[in-house]
């Protein structure tokens, strides 16, 4: 279905509209400052079946704008793993960093939004929880060596059974907190900004209908794909080569070297890492996934008036070895991921 620019551009601000005030949703009700004053969180729309990003707030952390929808995916694929149902109300919680970005302190919250009967999309929110166990108090083990160090790791598990808190996971995430205070009002900051999301996106459906929705967020990826296309086009074909280092992982006393060979050609360009060290031994690794998000705040922050969705990763290729500092699996540390990305 085509649609009119202005209609267009008005659903585009709806669609925004409703991911900020998810944003401020938390902001607002957060019990640490980490989210509340540093906005160390983010909110999103994603695909009901691939967990592409199709909206995504401003407010919030710019490299979960990324790793988010690799979150989004972890649950798709674990739906489908285990033939699960899902029903309306359903809430998963998880914290996995190898699978769905970041580390252990961030904590991803992913429900399916339902519309006549079926799922069109999923709503998530993360935000950074004061403290969830390990080692050191507030999770940043400078000499850890492997997630354990870090804190407790929760793979995807339902939350919310069709409505219906699942207290269980409450009482094990609290008790392997030092402020499960502070836990329990981020997480219930968390839970209301889904439930805003839920009742918002209603509303526009229910004005607008599924079927114009839809072909707004289509439209919006697919501009979003061709005009990132049309930026890499008028970049002269090549390839272009930097590096730079960490001093050491917080063990062994190395330099770690981040290297890229950026290839253009035509209207696609590769983002090769292979030259980039192994995975190291302390916690400055991060996960794949991160790499990926890393690489899109990059772009976003050169190419700044294509769209905030997944189309912006359409014309772009990744080279990334396995078992790379920038690709690490568990048990690697990755607490302090941010000096990597």
């Amino acid at each position: 279905m085509e649609l009119d620019p202005v209609l267009l551009a008005v659903l585009k601000g709806r669609l925004e509209q409703i991911a900020d005030e998810m944003d401020a949703t938390l902001f607002r009700s957060a019990f640490n400052p980490i989210i509340a004053e540093a906005h160390d969180a983010s909110h999103g729309l994603y695909h009901a079946e691939t967990g592409e990003t199709l909206v995504q707030g401003k407010s919030g952390l710019p490299v979960f704008v990324g790793a988010m929808s690799f979150a989004v995916k972890l649950v798709i694929d674990k739906v489908r793993k285990e033939k699960l149902i899902l029903r309306p109300g359903d809430v998963f919680i998880f914290n996995d960093p190898y699978e769905g970005g970041t580390h252990l302190s961030d904590f991803k919250l992913v429900r399916p939004f339902f519309f006549n009967g079926k799922i069109f999309c999923f709503l998530a929110s993360v935000g950074h929880w004061h403290d969830v166990g390990g080692n050191v108090p507030g999770n940043y083990n400078p000499v850890a060596t492997e997630c354990y160090q870090e804190g407790m790791l929760i793979p995807p598990v339902l939350l919310y059974t069709e409505g219906v808190l699942n207290s269980d996971i409450i009482s094990i995430l609290q008790s392997n907190s030092r402020l499960p205070g502070s836990l329990y009002g981020d997480l219930n900051g968390q839970v209301s900004a889904l439930e805003l999301g839920d009742l918002r996106l209603n509303d526009l459906l229910s004005e607008y209908g599924e079927n114009i929705v839809t072909s707004a967020l289509v439209e919006l990826n697919h501009s979003a794909a061709k005009l990132m296309a049309s930026y890499i086009s008028e970049l002269r074909d090549g390839t272009y080569s930097a590096e730079d280092w960490l001093d050491n992982d917080g063990i062994v006393d190395e330099p770690l070297k981040i290297a890229l060979d950026l290839i253009i050609k035509g209207d696609q360009m590769t983002l090769d890492f292979s030259r980039t060290s192994v995975a190291c031994y302390g916690p400055v690794n991060i996960s794949y996934s991160t790499c990926i998000a890393s690489c899109y705040v990059a772009l976003k922050h050169i190419f700044r008036e294509v769209p905030a969705n997944a189309g912006v990763l359409k014309p772009i290729n990744f080279v990334i070895p396995s078992d790379s500092l920038l690709s690490v699996v568990r048990p690697k540390p990755v607490g302090g991921y941010t000096e990597t990305i």
